[in-house]
């Protein structure tokens, strides 16, 4: 049988919570995120709306504007910038 090359391929151990981690406070830093913040995508597996690619998990990138609920995050792909629409649910703060 051929290889499955679907979306998530690949990502066993990639999009695996680690523990339960009781009360999800991401929506609570919904209305931190500003303009120029730096953040982290780290992809939450149990919300699969917006998942953004595999390639992009644990990439740091710049918010470049709001997009309704969602954010474009500007990040690099080689040597071209790339302008991702993802949800707060896959974005962490980037602590410096």
């Amino acid at each position: 049988m051929p290889q499955s090359k679907g979306f998530r391929v690949k990502t066993r151990k990639r999009l695996r919570k680690k523990e339960n981690t009781g009360f999800n406070d991401r929506l609570l830093q919904l209305m931190r995120f500003d303009k120029g913040d730096k953040v982290v995508i780290y992809i939450d597996p149990s919300y699969h709306r917006g998942m953004p690619h595999r390639r992009y998990h644990g990439k740091v990138g710049t918010i470049v504007k709001r997009r309704g609920r969602a954010l474009e995050v500007e990040v690099s792909k080689g040597d071209k910038k790339v302008i991702l629409i993802v949800p707060p649910e896959h974005l962490k703060p980037f602590q410096s």
